[in-house]
């Protein structure tokens, strides 16, 4: 009885939205009662004393963007006035600033504030070439990861491991939590389906924060004939898998806030679909809708910064609306939600409507075409989760291998 009391109150605690930057709540995943006292997570960039000794008289280049912050201010500004000679500054998908759109191409740039040269990881290249590295004696990683497969900074980190490996500079990772640290779970990527959106061999939704994820690729060989990084992972204080941390600065344009984070494993893969997924309205990735659905909540994505052409633009879409829902519903079955993804493609294909995109864009979300193929053959939820559980059994025992917390 207590334990179900409990429960009712992290319900109530996760239907509000939390303080911001570094609020820790207990997790709905959590079957004990915790002390009324919770220690604050520190994110690994705010632990200066314990790294910035690693810089000193060091060329720096730091592979950053606007989640690469210390309080209110961002990373870069920070390491200047501590009088680290930053050279180079290298910026994932989304840009320095995290201003631009998904997908959309990234130039080289200088930076006005600091008049740093900025080295785009999403243009022509995304590994960093020996000349990108020239004069740098070290490089200090620090970005946001949400914990999905299919969210490519991960791997931008794999292509900078690489690099670095290669020309034998030093790699610091400044870790940060995993909003979606808590579960494990989708299909194991076939390397048949091998993309910037999904690189490596492991379920959709990981488990880890990112610096856990570098020692795999680096444990696991993954990089390009089996190289290493010379990583050092500098880790958070008062962080557990359970922990729940609210992010302090939105991870890119189309995951304004935790509704959406905590939705985006589930949502994303109507990006292989026809449906419009809410990018281009107040609510990406919690509004879920098509022109031919019938549903009494409806809207219209319009172009947006961020979202300058999103799917079904100015259509009226009718559909599903994610974004009442709290946060401890979403936490709650600690799993990948199917059902809207299975219920949609049946009525859409009973009006003979186009479901899954040509191009199959899904296979390369879903790490394999056997979630389309599943979906195609008419298959339950239930059976489509039973084809993950041996290939989830075999990705918890190597991931135990690099686990730093709890």
């Amino acid at each position: 009885m207590a334990l179900q009391l409990w429960f009712y109150v992290l319900v109530f605690v996760f239907g509000s939205q939390c303080s911001p930057s570094k609020a820790v709540v207990p997790s709905v995943i959590s079957t004990k009662i915790m002390d009324n006292a919770v220690a604050t997570i520190i994110p690994a960039a705010e632990r200066t004393a314990t790294y910035v000794p690693y810089l000193k008289g060091k060329k720096v280049g730091l592979i950053v963007n606007q989640t690469s912050r210390i309080g209110d201010q961002h990373l870069v500004d920070t390491l200047l006035k501590l009088g680290t000679n930053i050279v180079k500054v290298y910026a994932p998908e989304h840009g320095f600033r995290g201003e631009a759109d998904a997908g959309e191409k990234i130039s080289n740039t200088i930076d006005k504030n600091t008049n740093l040269p900025i080295l785009s990881l999403y243009g022509s290249r995304k590994k960093p070439s020996k000349e990108d590295l020239a004069g740098v004696d070290l490089l200090v990683f620090d970005i946001q990861d949400v914990g999905a497969r299919f969210y490519t900074y991960i791997s931008t980190l794999h292509y900078v491991m690489e690099a670095a490996a290669e020309q034998n500079i030093p790699l610091i990772l400044l870790d940060r939590p995993n909003p979606n640290g808590y579960f494990i779970d989708g299909p194991v990527l076939d390397p048949k389906f091998k993309s910037f959106v999904g690189m490596h061999p492991v379920p959709t939704i990981y488990g880890m924060t990112i610096g856990e994820y570098a020692q795999m690729i680096n444990g696991e060989l993954w990089l390009d004939k089996g190289v290493q990084c010379n990583l050092t992972v500098i880790p958070c204080n008062n962080y557990k898998h359970d922990s729940y941390y609210e992010l302090p600065v939105k991870p890119s344009p189309n995951l304004p806030d935790m509704r959406s984070i905590l939705l985006y494993p589930s949502t994303c893969f109507f990006e292989g679909t026809t449906l419009s997924l809410g990018r281009g309205t107040p609510s990406p990735f919690q509004w879920i809708g098509h022109p031919k659905l019938k549903a009494d909540f409806r809207f219209t994505p319009i172009s947006t910064p961020g979202a300058k052409d999103p799917p079904q633009r100015d259509q009226l879409c009718y559909g599903t609306d994610l974004s009442m829902r709290t946060l401890g519903s979403i936490m709650k079955p600690q799993q990948i939600e199917l059902s809207l993804l299975i219920r949609y493609h049946k009525e859409l294909t009973a009006i003979d409507e186009k479901y899954f995109l040509d191009n199959n864009f899904i296979d390369k979300l879903a790490g394999t075409d056997q979630l389309r193929l599943q979906i195609n053959e008419g298959k339950t939820e239930s059976q489509i989760r039973k084809t993950w559980e041996e290939g989830l059994a075999d990705f918890r025992i190597i991931r135990k291998k690099y686990l730093i917390y709890e």
